[in-house]
């Protein structure tokens, strides 16, 4: 195929290291002829304000009105794919969760469900009860964010302050579960790294009786605000039949009138066990997304209690028993809290020669998995999540690719935004909640 009149080609320089070739911006440069001519170009981003992240947006403008809208990312691009190639199986762990940084755990839990797919093992009855707890403690602080961020970008900064009030109990709570405020890593292929400390129950009792008490501020300070529904009524809208053409998954689907929630539609972690409702609109605009958002943690708290239930009714391990698989996880931490501690050394140390190799094998070089492929798929906050991974038989991934559903609703913008006023932009971005992490892994 010829390149020679081809604008857009990339140019060619021959080294001896081989063809070098010069990549410029021509997917997303904008060429105004004549009959345009008093039409502008801005670019809004990639600065972290009102872009929601390091998202760029071009926008071609004839006033203030928005006649092309073009989104260019990559800005925050961080290679977790192909990195999770060149570590083993449990290590990939640690690089997934930090993808969406606003919901690690639902990372986790996708990758973790399809190596546990290659490997055909069930995590136990306990581990996959304490992961849907996770998960939607962690739903409620992704949500929190997305209202939050949403509010102090429109304007509605008290909306901002009190989101973020309630997302650090969220993360108070999840630093006492599993270590971490962020990037848990705590749940591995086979079930969780330990089990859930002393005094849990308690604390995740709290945790939705405060909830409870303070969401009712939210429908006073926003849901029945007249300015707050002026500025989102009837912006940003994408009907259902727009919603599936582009992939859009989630709360934007959601609020065009789809009750699609994996969690219903293919449960997974056993979520049909669970009593909780889809919550859905129709009228498939920005405020339609934001009471979805705000109706999904109240049915997110119905799941916590009755998981917290499940959790004490099914004491256990938290690991398969499998001792092929399964990461060393009932380690002794030492007193700076770093650390495994001297007498869980000495009792590893001391059992045999042959479980010390075993130890030392299982956590420098990781578990075999079977050759195949998998895929599985997780609600995340943000809509279908999936891990498609492919083993050739060893210690790592052969190949790791995410559907990630950010990535995927980002491509929704430009139908929201065409045709309205670029202020209204800034509602557009924000109801679809994209996380640059995932969007640019």
């Amino acid at each position: 195929m010829s390149t020679e009149n081809d604008v857009y080609a990339a140019q060619e320089t021959e080294t001896t290291e081989g063809t070098v070739y010069t990549v410029t911006g021509g997917d997303w440069d904008t060429l105004i002829d004549e009959e345009h001519d008093d039409r502008i170009v801005i670019n809004m981003g990639p600065q972290h304000p009102s872009t929601h992240g390091v998202l760029r947006l071009v926008l071609e403008l004839e006033g203030e009105t928005v006649q092309q809208a073009r989104s260019v990312i990559g800005y925050l691009h961080t290679g977790i794919e192909k990195n999770c190639e060149y570590r083993n199986w449990t290590q990939g762990v640690t690089f997934v969760t930090r993808m969406d940084y606003l919901s690690p755990i639902f990372n986790e839990v996708g990758y973790c469900l399809a190596v546990e797919k290659l490997l055909g093992i069930e995590p136990p009855k306990r581990a996959t009860i304490g992961r849907v707890l996770l998960m939607e403690i962690n739903r409620i602080g992704s949500h929190l964010v997305c209202l939050a961020t949403g509010g102090m970008e429109l304007g509605a900064l008290t909306g901002m302050t009190a989101g973020f009030r309630e997302r650090e109990e969220v993360l108070h709570l999840l630093e006492f579960l599993t270590g971490l405020r962020m990037n848990h890593a705590f749940v591995r292929p086979g079930g969780l790294a330990q089990d859930l400390p002393d005094g849990w129950f308690e604390r995740v009792t709290d945790f939705v009786a405060l909830m409870r008490e303070r969401l009712p501020q939210y429908d006073k300070l926003l849901t029945g605000q007249t300015i707050w529904r002026q500025r989102l009524e009837n912006v940003g809208y994408l009907p259902v039949d727009g919603c599936l053409a582009l992939g859009a998954t989630g709360p934007i689907l959601r609020s065009a009138g789809l009750p699609w929630d994996l969690r219903k539609t293919e449960p997974y972690c056993g979520y049909e066990e669970y009593d909780f409702e889809v919550p859905v609109a129709a009228e498939g605009d920005c405020y339609a997304r934001y009471r979805v958002r705000l109706a999904e943690i109240h049915e997110s708290l119905k799941i916590i209690e009755q998981a917290a239930a499940k959790l004490q009714e099914n004491p256990g391990p938290v690991m398969v028993e499998d001792r092929k698989v399964a990461w060393p996880a009932q380690l002794s931490i030492g007193g700076d809290g770093m650390g495994n501690s001297l007498e869980h050394v000495r009792k590893i140390m001391g059992q045999s020669m042959e479980s010390l190799i075993h130890h030392f094998k299982l956590v420098t070089e990781g578990f075999h998995v079977p050759p195949g492929q998998a895929y599985s798929v997780v609600e995340s906050p943000r809509g279908e999540l999936g891990f498609h991974l492919v083993s050739d038989g060893g210690t790592r991934p052969l190949r790791v690719h995410v559907r990630e559903p950010s990535f995927v609703n980002l491509q929704t913008m430009p139908a929201m935004s065409e045709g309205g006023m670029v202020a209204d932009v800034i509602a557009a971005v924000a109801s679809i909640d994209p996380v640059m992490g995932g969007v640019d892994r």
